[in-house]
């Protein structure tokens, strides 16, 4: 991956020199709390519905962190964030709306956000009630080491897929989701969850496809470390690995099959219209 002169946004809270609250997250559901934290940390999800139950160089690895290297993972992301800003405000433009910019927060191991205390266990998310995506950088890390998916157009994947839930919520979607989980039963609310998670993928497909040649460049291997991470944190891979079985109706995220058939979907097509994955039934037997 190849910038090409894309400028760092300026909408960037940089909290890695303080702590913003602390202590523990309650953990409900009968679901250890080691089981939580890796869940989240690997699916680089939305906690906001979990945080009041419950605690570059993107590819650099622990032994080369330091203050550096940190600073070259805040400044990777801003230049990606600056990316998604670009994209998303052309596109809403010709559906005749305005984009409106989240801010994202880097920090390392705890803050607070508008949805309760952010810690580092728990990845990359998005925070609908302040419009904001926490960024613990220290993720980056663990997407080249525990995932096995170095490079920085993995990273960037993270990040766009954080601003693919802005997105959402800018358009309505989370607070239609949020309306039916007033109403579904917890496995019937997964299912709804699930497709909210692909869009998002596939939203951070479309700003990659938009982005590709405008913001970077692109080689075969930036895009197989993309599908990589995709790949690496769906629900069923997830599942196996913490709790040796696949449990379907506990999915929150998706297959990683269903996963990368999103992201390359955006990836392609670039088309937004392609994107309803609540009424799709195209990646059913994935």
């Amino acid at each position: 991956m190849r910038w090409l002169g894309q400028q760092e946004s300026s909408n960037v809270d940089d909290r890695r020199g303080s702590s913003g609250g602390g202590g523990g997250l309650l953990v409900g559901g009968g679901i250890g709390s080691v089981v939580i934290a890796i869940i989240y940390l690997l699916l680089g999800g939305n906690p906001s519905e979990v945080l009041n139950q419950t605690s570059t160089a993107p590819v650099t690895t622990r032994s080369q962190s330091g203050p550096q290297a940190d600073d070259e993972a805040a400044s990777f992301t801003a230049k990606v964030l600056g990316s998604t800003e670009t994209i998303w405000t052309q596109l809403f433009a010709e559906q005749g709306s305005q984009y409106r910019k989240p801010r994202l927060v880097v920090f390392r191991q705890v803050t607070e956000s508008g949805c309760g205390t952010a810690q580092d266990a728990m990845g990359p998310f998005y925070c609908p009630l302040d419009q904001k995506v926490y960024m613990d950088l220290s993720f980056y890390d663990d997407l080249s080491e525990r995932f096995q998916a170095p490079g920085e157009f993995a990273a960037a994947y993270v990040v766009a897929h954080e601003i693919g839930h802005h997105v959402q919520n800018l358009l309505g979607v989370m607070d239609q989701t949020n309306k039916l989980r007033q109403r579904l039963s917890e496995r019937e609310y997964n299912k709804v969850s699930v497709r909210l998670e692909l869009q998002a993928d596939f939203f951070a497909g479309v700003w990659a496809h938009h982005a590709s040649g405008k913001s970077f460049e692109l080689d075969p291997n930036d895009v197989e470390s993309a599908l990589t991470a995709a790949n690496a944190i769906g629900d069923d891979r997830i599942q196996q690995e913490t709790q040796g079985r696949v449990v379907p109706d506990a999915f929150t995220h998706g297959t990683s099959a269903q996963r990368v058939y999103w992201f390359k979907k955006g990836l392609k097509t670039g088309d937004l219209k392609q994107g309803d994955t609540f009424n799709s039934t195209e990646d059913a037997n994935l």
